[in-house]
């Protein structure tokens, strides 16, 4: 399954992006921490260029802790990329934003200093993939709700100034993806996490490919929440039906509910009720589900 979605808007966003940087002194790009690879777009590489950035993974929540210290480390050491997990509803872990800003503006805030730009205001983008948690995490940050948020991709439209206090001014940016995935995997798991309109694919074969990818990584997770028998290198659809079946989705005729049974596996894993899962590790380049 080759997911492609680029809707219209998201070149004028990538245009308004790019127009904007000059106005930052900071890029801010929020990531999903369950895929921290497949959530970067690596657009904003080459339209960030030599600015200063940091990295927050967001939904640290839901992802596996272990991996979730792995990635930051990895940021930190590997990309010489400032970087932190938090989880934006709650705000655990936001606050590391203000400290590692400063720090990665340290030099440029002393020649403020020199210039008599005493309290001058760190201004920060932020920037990322649409449905990551951009605007919760702004307004977190911000301590009220200010920028528009949504559990959807598409919320937010057009360019949000927020006053975040501690010397911040953030810049809220539309999620923007890129015209084409190289990887197809990319593709998957950008749809798994939501960051990709449902409306574009169908649902079982998506939910069939999450099933194989968590048998893989995490064996126990459908054996725990859906009551179903380990079973090692089964098709997704079979493992869809297995759940479906456990939670009684039948139709008539006795033929399995294998559409109510994918949404409802989709939607749990978004919430995190199945667990807590990363999908990709630093070391490789993360696994799919359904070929």
């Amino acid at each position: 399954m080759d997911i492609q979605w680029y809707p219209g808007h998201m070149t004028k966003t990538r245009r308004q992006i790019q127009a904007d940087l000059k106005l930052v002194d900071l890029v801010v790009e929020v990531v999903d921490a369950r895929i921290p690879r497949s959530s970067r777009n690596p657009d904003i590489d080459a339209l960030v260029g030599e600015k200063p950035r940091i990295i927050m993974l967001n939904r640290a929540d839901q992802a596996d802790p272990q991996m979730n210290r792995a990635w930051v480390q990895h940021f930190n050491k590997s990309q010489g990329i400032p970087a932190a997990a938090v989880d934006a509803r709650s705000g655990d872990g936001v606050g590391q934003m203000a400290a590692l800003a400063r720090n990665a503006l340290k030099e440029q805030m002393a020649k403020w200093r020199e210039k008599g730009q005493v309290g001058r205001p760190i201004r920060a983008m932020v920037v990322g993939v649409p449905n990551v948690g951009k605007s919760t995490f702004i307004n977190k940050v911000a301590g009220r709700k200010s920028a528009k948020a949504g559990d959807r991709p598409g919320v937010t439209r057009g360019k949000q100034w927020v006053g975040a206090g501690s010397g911040l001014d953030l810049l809220d940016t539309p999620g923007i993806l890129w015209p084409k995935f190289e990887d197809p995997k990319t593709g998957l798991h950008l749809a798994f996490t939501g960051a990709v309109k449902d409306e574009v694919m169908d649902a079982e074969t998506l939910a069939c490919g999450l099933a194989e990818l968590l048998d893989r990584r995490y064996p126990q997770a459908l054996v725990e929440r859906y009551k179903v028998p380990p079973e090692a290198g089964e098709p997704g659809y079979v493992r869809l039906e297995q759940c479906a079946r456990k939670r009684g989705f039948l139709i008539s005729g006795g033929e399995v509910d294998t559409e109510r049974m994918a949404k409802i596996l989709l939607d749990e894993f978004r919430g995190g009720k199945l667990g807590r899962f990363t999908l990709e590790s630093p070391g490789g380049e993360g696994e799919h589900g359904c070929e």
